[in-house]
């Protein structure tokens, strides 16, 4: 039996999500014959070419327009023109470009430009920068492009989605049906002949589609509705992160009108015993954490006698179908923090499975992507790296992980350096005091260039409350070795936890002030709050002030954020609001001498945040 793996559109364009090359190399050492596609690349490429901004312009209604609709019109001609060789300069293919991209005068300059004054550009890209520099402005381009297709042709793209608020918090598949029925719209078309080229050329006998995002979970059924009209016999398997925590007590059964199954958790398990049923070794009953459909009825099978492949045990990823020189390096902001997530071909592998703290209150601790902690063989780690490295011609790694563990990394890094492995790497850890000046120049001295690092609140209290595990002082020490040696630094923070209060919220935004003009963080993102029905704080509201409606909510369809309600809460959107718009500017080096209370709309007797001395950490 073939096997097919395929990520749906939208996800990031310059590399591959990590699903499908962790479940190839799994199977294929399984002995089946199993390929793998990135649909969310090729829909990107096709749209991005002269064919495509021809029928775009084509599809564009009559009427009143957006800016970015209204300057495509006048200059589509342009588009049509430069579009494929400014595609080619992104994937790397095309590096005599970039003088003239950075000259300005070879692109058509829409509304995403105005950003890109000769001001800002010369702050952030160092003089002789000029293939940095014609990167971000050939990422404008794209940009431009990406709104006069939301704004014009598709109110539901995105660079980095597709249809996301189809998805999002999506109680009945009322919605998805709908959409899944309509006409098409020209994106919907464009893909659904990209996935029935590819059925018919690879001929699978199963399709697996991950949708690790809402923003992917359209597109997937989507190609499964055509997969369904071209190739009836074959049988199509979602999974991913999305279904596992959206979807785990699915109860709609016209979900199966389109796929077959639906699996939970790490895929590797519940698609070999799905291939045994399909072989017709094993009966349904032994099926290995799946949905199926019987008698009108979504049922659940768990009766697989063999249990999930040991991490330490699990095969190297494979890459072999994904052209590395096809995707896109794309530089939206000049923050160099920020640039990774977009910028270059990273390798994504995760050191070990599952969170070695897994304690945080508001966390999805119930479910096995962060419960079951299994760390890797730092041995059998670098040989995957090696393994990849050859395999790729690439040798740019993001190990995936909830959070590193800081001994693993220090094995880890010994490792490379002994065998003498050149790579250039970044990773997720909790800032804790593990993560010396010493551990960070040995990680800096084996390849690592960043790390990110979810921070929360700045506010011991609600540190404590959240079961964190750290406070702002050991986190402050933390991002401070870490950037003394010459990492980049990205912190995650949270606003609207239950019980925090305005002025705890300032004081946060405050020490995140400081943290960027003493140079210990690089780059920032405010999360609002959600309560998931996985988490501790879910189980226990009312130790968090929290009161949950009467009833609970029954759902068919998806359930993961949860409706509660908080006695005297501030107005977290406004607050919101502020703290964004204080970041944006913060990553800029503006505004770092400010009072952090001008960011926000507030009255004149708002709290006021009282300023350490300036020996003091936090």
């Amino acid at each position: 039996m073939r096997v097919l793996l395929i990520t749906p559109p939208m996800v990031q364009s310059n590399a591959p999500y990590a699903a499908t090359p962790a479940l190839t190399g799994l199977l294929r050492a399984h002995g089946l014959d199993v390929r793998q596609a990135d649909l969310s690349l090729e829909l990107a490429l096709r749209l991005f070419s002269r064919q495509g901004l021809a029928q775009i312009r084509g599809a564009l209604p009559r009427g009143s327009s957006t800016s970015a609709v209204r300057f495509f019109r006048r200059h589509a001609l342009r588009y049509i023109a430069v579009v494929e060789d400014t595609v080619r300069f992104l994937q790397g293919q095309a590096p005599e470009l970039a003088g003239r991209i950075a000259r300005r005068r070879w692109l058509p300059e829409g509304p995403r430009f105005t950003v890109a004054t000769p001001a800002f550009l010369h702050r952030h890209f160092k003089p002789g920068a000029t293939r940095e520099r014609a990167r971000y402005l050939a990422s404008l381009f794209l940009d431009d492009l990406a709104d006069v297709i939301r704004d014009g042709v598709d109110p539901r793209f995105s660079l980095a989605r597709y249809a996301e608020w189809l998805a999002l918090a999506a109680a009945s598949f009322e919605a998805l049906h709908a959409a899944l029925a309509a006409p098409p719209t020209l994106v919907d078309r464009l893909l659904d002949r990209i996935a029935a080229r590819l059925i018919r050329r690879v001929k699978p006998g199963l399709v697996g589609l991950t949708v690790p995002f809402p923003g992917n979970l359209y597109g997937a059924l989507r190609i499964a509705q055509t997969i369904r009209r071209v190739a009836p016999k074959t049988k199509i398997v979602l999974g991913g992160g999305y279904v596992n925590t959206e979807l785990r007590r699915l109860a709609e059964p016209r979900l199966f009108d389109v796929v077959d199954f639906v699996t939970l958790d790490d895929g590797a398990r519940p698609l070999l015993a799905l291939i045994e049923h399909l072989r017709g070794r094993q009966p349904a009953r032994c099926l290995c954490r799946t949905f199926v459909r019987a008698g009108g009825r979504v049922l659940f099978r768990d009766g697989a006698r063999k249990r999930d492949l040991p991490f330490r045990e699990q095969p190297a990823p494979s890459y072999a179908g994904l052209d590395p020189d096809r995707y896109l390096s794309l530089c939206e902001l000049p923050n160099p923090m920020l640039r990774l997530w977009s910028d270059g071909f990273w390798i994504r592998l995760p050191l070990a499975r599952g969170c070695y703290w897994r304690r945080c209150a508001f966390c999805d601790t119930d479910l096995a992507y962060i419960r079951c902690f299994e760390p890797g063989d730092p041995d059998r780690l670098v040989a995957h790296i090696e393994r990849l490295m050859a395999e790729t011609g690439r040798s740019d790694f993001h190990f995936v992980d909830e959070a590193a563990p800081p001994a693993l990394l220090r094995a880890v890094a010994e490792r490379l350096l002994a065998r003498g492995v050149r790579i250039r790497w970044w990773t997720n850890i909790r800032f804790e005091r593990a993560f010396t000046a010493a551990l960070a120049r040995l990680l800096v001295r084996a390849g690592c260039v960043a790390v990110t690092g979810g921070l929360e609140t700045a506010c011991d209290r609600t540190l404590r409350l959240m079961q964190k595990g750290v406070t702002v002082a050991q986190a402050a020490r933390c991002v401070r070795a870490l950037a003394g040696a010459g990492l980049l630094v990205h912190v995650y923070l949270m606003y609207g936890f239950p019980t925090q209060t305005l002025r705890e919220t300032l004081a946060a935004l405050d020490t995140v002030r400081r943290w960027f003009a003493r140079g210990w963080i690089h780059s920032a993102y405010w999360h609002r709050f959600a309560l998931t029905i996985h988490s501790p704080m879910f189980r226990q509201p009312a130790a968090f002030g929290l009161r949950l409606p009467a009833g609970g909510t029954h759902t068919a369809f998806a359930r993961n954020e949860a409706a509660f309600v908080e006695a005297d809460a501030p107005d977290w959107d406004a607050i919101g609001d502020g703290l964004r718009r204080a970041t944006y500017n913060f990553l800029h080096g503006i505004g770092w001498a400010w009072d952090v209370r001008a960011w926000f709309d507030l009255t004149a007797d708002s709290p006021r945040v009282r300023r350490p001395r300036s020996g003091r950490l936090y």
